[in-house]
């Protein structure tokens, strides 16, 4: 049976934006790997502060954002290998965020970094222009997956192979092996070594 046209149509599209990925993006970042292919970005700020591994797929719509408020404090956002960000997905980075290899980020995801203080009500700037000078950081490790929909705060790690269901706030770390949803996201399931099975919390 002949492969359908469009599939064939997609494949040739993702050489495409794979080539371009090479020549036209890879002098700009700290690191690109090779066969990694970026679909029509909305924004990449500071590409000289991310790093990007080997076969990753960036769809479109997406907003890679590495803000330097700070000279001496560059920033840094790693993407391992083989990872998948979908469409729309919002990545925020200040200071430090990590997403491991294999992971999966669904569409219109956010993960910052950075949180906007307000508690000073006279002080002139708007409250999306203030960044506090702190070490914060996001840490997304290996095989992790990122439901439609969900959002990532500072100071969190999700562990590996951990699941977040769509629409979830995450607004703590997230051990391995685990499924967390909810606002804020809680811990729904949890994977026993010893017995060899998902247990319910």
């Amino acid at each position: 049976m002949a492969e359908p046209w469009l599939n064939r149509l997609y494949r040739l599209s993702h050489r495409y934006y794979q080539l371009k990925a090479m020549l036209y993006y890879r002098p700009m970042f700290k690191k690109l790997g090779k066969g990694t292919a970026i679909r029509k970005p909305l924004l990449i700020l500071n590409p000289h502060c991310i790093q990007i591994g080997e076969h990753v797929l960036i769809r479109e719509g997406a907003r890679l954002e590495a803000i330097i408020t700070d000279p001496q404090k560059q920033p840094l956002l790693i993407i391992g290998d083989r990872t998948n960000i979908e469409q729309n997905v919002h990545i925020v980075c200040h200071r430090k965020v990590v997403i491991g290899s294999q992971v999966t980020i669904t569409g219109n995801c956010a993960i910052v970094d950075v949180h906007h203080p307000y508690e000073d009500i006279h002080d002139p700037r708007k409250i999306g222009e203030r960044m506090p000078q702190e070490d914060s950081f996001v840490e997304i490790q290996d095989g992790a997956f990122l439901g439609m929909g969900s959002v990532v705060l500072p100071n969190v790690t999700i562990g590996h192979k951990a699941v977040i269901g769509a629409n979830s706030v995450v607004t703590k770390s997230v051990p391995d092996y685990c499924v967390a949803a909810g606002v804020p996201a809680r811990i729904l399931r949890r994977y026993d070594p010893d017995r060899g099975e998902w247990t319910w919390e």
